[in-house]
């Protein structure tokens, strides 16, 4: 299958047609109607520096149904002492610079190149991308964020300074979501990480057949910062 070349149009070629490993198109731009474009059909962002911009649709694709959320014994323990605080959308600029920033075992640089941390900024102030903050006495101390569309949530990267920080923000995230209905978590990619809380496989196919039932107008649009309590512990 051919690598498609975008140019300044605005489309993007079936995601089926996605090689094995994901990639389905090169060049383009990441301006806000083309990210909302690509997620809606399935189809993300993801290069590094210096490359130019590459889009993936994977097979299978992992998600996470909130209703399924698996929280550990541990997990539960740390929610009930309150160790962390919780907020939306407050600091978003700083939880995808520490997602850029934070270095994990194994990784010597960062997909979150200064253009797409510029562009998801961009896609914050629209009202579309979203950040969870994790604060531990005053100290910002984990975090995530990601795009919503309609009733799903695409997260994009989350980062750790201290254990369970990153754990908690996305299990009350999640929580969040149920409660206003939401039918999956993207997670792209599978991590022990993520398949520890529940992550699943299903098909591209799949993936997108369900992506059809968005409705645009039913997202949860602007600043989640007051829309979104944070949930008693347990």
């Amino acid at each position: 299958m051919p690598v498609y070349q975008l140019d300044d149009s605005l489309w993007f070629p079936d995601p089926n047609y996605a090689w094995n490993d994901g990639i389905l198109a090169i060049g383009g731009d990441l301006s806000v109607n083309r990210l909302i474009l690509a997620y809606r059909m399935g189809i993300f962002p993801w290069f590094n520096e210096h490359e130019p911009i590459l889009w993936w649709s994977p097979n299978p694709r992992y998600v996470i149904f909130p209703d399924k959320l698996k929280v550990s014994k541990s997990m539960r323990k740390v929610l009930r002492d309150e160790i962390f605080e919780v907020t939306y959308d407050t600091e978003f600029k700083a939880v995808i610079t520490q997602c850029r920033d934070t270095r994990r075992n194994g990784q010597y640089g960062t997909w979150i190149t200064e253009d797409m941390l510029e562009a998801y900024c961009d896609l914050h102030e629209a009202g579309f991308a979203h950040s969870v903050e994790v604060w531990q006495e005053g100290e910002l101390v984990g975090g995530l964020y990601g795009v919503a569309l309609g009733k799903f949530f695409f997260g994009e990267s989350m980062f750790a300074k201290v254990s369970n920080a990153s754990k908690t923000g996305f299990i009350q995230l999640v929580r969040q979501l149920e409660e206003r209905g939401f039918e999956l978590v993207d997670c792209q990619q599978g991590t022990n990480h993520l398949i520890s809380l529940g992550a699943e496989p299903i098909s591209r196919k799949d993936f997108i057949q369900r992506l059809t039932t968005i409705d645009a107008s039913n997202t949860i649009q602007g600043s989640w910062k007051d829309e979104f309590r944070v949930p008693s512990s347990e």
